[in-house]
This record gives structure tokens, C-alpha cells and sequence, in this order.
């Protein structure tokens, strides 16, 4: 996809590290300006230093995604910046903690949601804006494997995902007419600084989390970040809606 985004300018939450900071490096390197996003100053900025090393364009707003203010700042400064916003990767998100439904705590629900799907939301609602002023735009949304199918222990989270999921589709069908293509892309288990903080809750998680993939292993940031910039891109023009299982097979099972 050498260069399909020359021209274009990307909005990356999440973008620190993992995930986002994969996508915001692919959406640099296909040619398109980025805005880098994140709570984590360092890691965020870090980001730029990469993008910009490597020949691109970048930009660094510190934003927490759950308040509303903060990401109609963010959308401002990258259209004050850039002049424009053409595609957005909606990424930031939080594990939580690993409970049963009757054992949660409302301090975890609130947070997972706040940030999970009320995060999302907010971006969506911002961008969108913009992309309707201007004729159009792509948005992907980061959802999970987890918005597809259960898993035990992982109620938050799991109706976090699956809101990213109804959202998503819901937003696509909503906009379709006026040029904004929507979808989500649904990870399996990454190798990502999430997952390392599970793994070392957890020491024995890493060949349970290989073998519940049919591929045989885990996936790399990079992966996804590839099925992100492509549903961006012109080449998936037909795509919208779409909730995309980049998983190595896991809930094909």
C-alpha cells in the first residue's frame, strides 16, 4: 500500500505504545500526517520522535478520551494543525480487572466503559463533525475478539467491546450517504504492553494465549495496525460497518 494515504491526515488515540503506536507508524509511513494521542506523555512523544525520524509528519495532543472537552480540543488542534481530518484510528482503551459478573466492582465497570466505549463515542462524535464539514473521512475503531464472543471474568470489558461493535456499525449506517466509512477492528491477543501486564499476573497465560489461536501463536502490533490503514485507505471503499476479526482464526472456532 506504498503511499495510499499521501496527502491525508490520521488521528491515532491510544497511540503511546502497542496498537496505536503501530497504526500511527503505518499511517506515517503510507504518506498521511498524524496526530498522536494518549495520556502517557512520554510514550506519546516518543511516538513523534519515531514517526518524524523516519521521514514523517507528526503531532503530539495529550487527551483523555473519556472527557468530552478534551476531545473536542484534540480534534481542533489537529484540524488547526493540519487544516483537515481524513482518517481516525479510535484506539485507546483499558483492560480492567479480571472479575465475575456478581464480583465486579462499580469503580471497575465505570472505568472500563468510561474509557472503552464512552471513549470512543466521544471520539466518534468530534471527528465525525469534521468529516461532515469536509465532505467525508474513514474512522476504524479498535474493538476485540472480546466484542465478538464472552469471556469468563471479563464483563467490563467484554460489553465495553461489544458497544465499540453496535457503535461502529451503528455510526456506519448513520453516515454511509454522507461519505464517512466506519469500522472496527477485533483483535486477538497481541503482543502488547496490556498483554504483558496480564502475562505477569498471570505467568502460565502466555502458551494458553498461542494455542487458543489456530495460527499457533500471538499477534504482533504491526498486524493490526496493517488491516487499520487499509480500511482507511481508498482500496477498501466498499468496506463499511465492518466488524474485521484480525484474531489468527480465534473466534472462527
Amino acid at each position: 500500500m506504498s503511499g495510499s494515504l499521501v496527502g491525508k491526515v490520521a488521528l491515532v488515540t491510544g497511540a503511546s505504545s502497542g496498537i496505536g503506536r503501530a497504526s500511527a507508524l503505518a499511517f506515517a509511513r503510507e504518506g498521511a500526517k498524524v496526530v498522536v494521542v494518549d495520556v502517557t506523555v512520554e510514550g506519546g512523544q516518543e511516538t513523534v520522535r519515531l514517526i518524524r525520524r523516519a521521514g514523517g509528519e507528526a503531532l503530539f495532543v495529550e487527551a483523555d478520551v473519556s472527557r468530552a472537552l478534551e476531545v473536542e480540543s484534540l480534534v481542533r488542534q489537529a484540524v488547526a494543525t493540519y487544516g483537515r481530518l481524513d482518517c481516525a484510528h479510535n484506539n485507546a482503551g483499558v483492560e480492567g480487572q479480571a472479575a465475575f459478573t456478581a464480583d465486579d466492582t462499580e469503580a471497575n465497570w465505570d472505568r472500563v466503559l468510561a474509557v472503552n466505549l464512552r471513549g470512543v463515542w466521544l471520539c466518534m462524535k468530534y471527528e465525525i463533525r469534521q468529516m461532515l464539514a469536509q465532505g467525508g473521512g474513514a474512522i476504524v475503531n479498535t474493538a476485540s475478539g472480546a466484542g465478538l464472543i464472552g469471556i469468563r471474568g471479563g464483563g467490563a470489558y467484554v460489553a465495553s467491546k461489544h458497544g465499540v461493535v453496535g457503535l461502529t456499525k451503528t455510526a456506519a449506517l448513520e453516515y454511509a450517504k454522507s461519505g464517512i466509512r466506519v469500522n472496527a477492528v477485533c483483535p486477538g491477543v497481541i503482543q502488547t504492553p496490556m498483554v504483558g501486564r496480564i502475562m505477569r499476573r498471570h505467568p502460565r497465560a502466555a502458551e494458553t494465549m498461542a494455542a487458543a489461536h489456530p495460527i499457533g501463536r500471538t499477534g504482533k502490533p504491526e498486524e493490526i495496525a496493517e488491516a487499520v490503514v487499509w480500511l482507511c485507505s481508498d482500496a477498501a471503499s466498499f468496506v463499511t460497518g465492518h466488524a474485521m476479526a484480525v484474531d489468527g482464526g480465534y473466534v472462527a472456532q
